[in-house]
């Protein structure tokens, strides 16, 4: 007979999430780049998040020391990889999501930017498009770091304007400096550099940078699908699959490769570990955590029935599906959370889990409110309850 597997509790899932995502009090890290390689990468789409995410995880969230994380030592960089979505990722871990993710969606942007050119019908090509970026390479290494709009200003070639999907309904008009950026970043060519005014601002400055180095794809896939089984494990090919962006063969092959144990869930339900973990995890002590809208504890799994209730996705997720700033007690998400204008921290809780859950989650409420000081974060995505709460 075969060995029978250990069944894994939702309880035991919300344990390990805790601890595992440095979101306990006694867990937390101290660095921006232990707190990404926490949950594998930070979310980055909203400038506002990564911080967000990294304070809800660190010991000392000073934003002095978070910035110079990202913008001196480099020890956090972002990178267009899983799903086609900048995240935020160690320096240390960056090659793997580069060649197990980034390096095929930089091909696609090239592409696709190229194809544009064909069919918007300027004679722009593949090398109009190489002077282009040669052109703003050099601008970069003579007066770097330089915002999109600084670049367009000293580069004539970023002035240019094509026609995007000629003929149809959906037809603009378009500047290429956008899309020629893109593709310098997602190749690594480029990187974003501190931006113009604070924390919360996405309007970066752009600088030279040098391409990772390459390695194995299958290599690569498979030290990011260990790692994200450490991370979120127990859990499905069916999850890694749409939080990679990965197809399903792709998808076992680097959860084969990465040796993943098969554990049961709740229901009998199959899942999978990292080699090694199919052992208990001892819950930490109660916690609470006004975590921000795309954090990765929320968007880590396709499957999140373990730590959410469906009943609450129409008010606490976008119709694109991006969660909206959420309320944790304990590895669950119990509510959703707001800046007002006058910078008040306000939230609502959509499952009652007791008075002592409710004195915690204000207690972390004006945590976040004394740490967020004049700052004003509004996500780019809005929710339901979000808009809610400020009206």
């Amino acid at each position: 007979m075969g060995k029978s597997l250990r069944t894994i509790t939702d309880a035991e899932r919300r344990a390990r999430l805790g601890v595992r995502h440095r979101l306990a009090p006694s867990t937390r890290a101290a660095t921006v780049a232990a707190a990404a390689d926490a949950v594998v990468a930070l979310h980055a789409t909203d400038a506002a998040t990564v911080f967000l995410s990294a304070r809800a995880r660190l010991t000392d969230p000073d934003v002095t020391a978070m910035e110079r994380e990202f913008y001196e030592d480099l020890a956090v960089v972002r990178l267009l990889s899983m799903r086609n979505t900048l995240f935020a990722v160690s320096r240390e871990l960056a090659p793997y999501v580069d060649a197990s993710t980034a390096r095929a969606i930089a091909a696609k942007e090239r592409s696709t930017l190229l194809k544009h050119f064909e069919e918007d019908g300027q004679g722009l090509d593949a090398a109009w498009l190489a002077r282009a970026e040669a052109a703003t390479l050099a601008e970069l290494d003579a007066r770097g770091p330089l915002t999109g709009t600084q670049l367009s200003s000293s580069v004539e070639d970023l002035r240019r304007k094509i026609t995007v999907f000629p003929g149809k309904k959906y037809e603009t008009v378009q500047g290429v400096a956008t899309r020629v950026l893109r593709v310098l970043a997602a190749e690594g060519r480029i990187r974003r550099d501190r931006p113009r005014g604070t924390w919360t601002s996405s309007q970066f400055r752009w600088t030279h940078s040098e391409p990772w180095p390459a390695l194995p794809v299958a290599q690569a896939r498979a030290e990011l699908a260990r790692r994200w089984l450490w991370a979120y494990g127990p859990a499905t090919e069916a999850d890694l699959k749409w939080w990679t962006g990965w197809t399903l063969t792709e998808t076992r092959r680097a959860l084969a490769a990465a040796g993943a144990e098969e554990v049961l869930l709740d229901g009998g339900a199959g899942a999978l570990v990292a080699p090694g973990d199919a052992g208990p995890v001892a819950a930490p002590e109660a916690w609470a955590a006004l975590l921000p809208a795309l954090d990765p504890s929320g968007m880590g799994w396709a499957g999140r029935g373990f730590h959410f209730d469906p009943g609450h996705r129409a008010a606490l997720f976008d119709r694109a599906g991006n969660i909206g700033p959420s309320v944790w007690w304990n590895g669950e998400v119990v509510g959703g959370w707001a800046q007002r204008a006058d910078g008040e921290v306000v939230w609502r809780l959509l499952s009652d889990r007791g008075s002592e859950a409710a004195a915690r989650i204000g207690a972390e409420a004006a945590r976040l409110g004394t740490w967020l000081g004049g700052a004003r974060v509004t996500p780019r995505f809005r929710t339901p309850l979000e808009r809610e709460l400020v009206a």
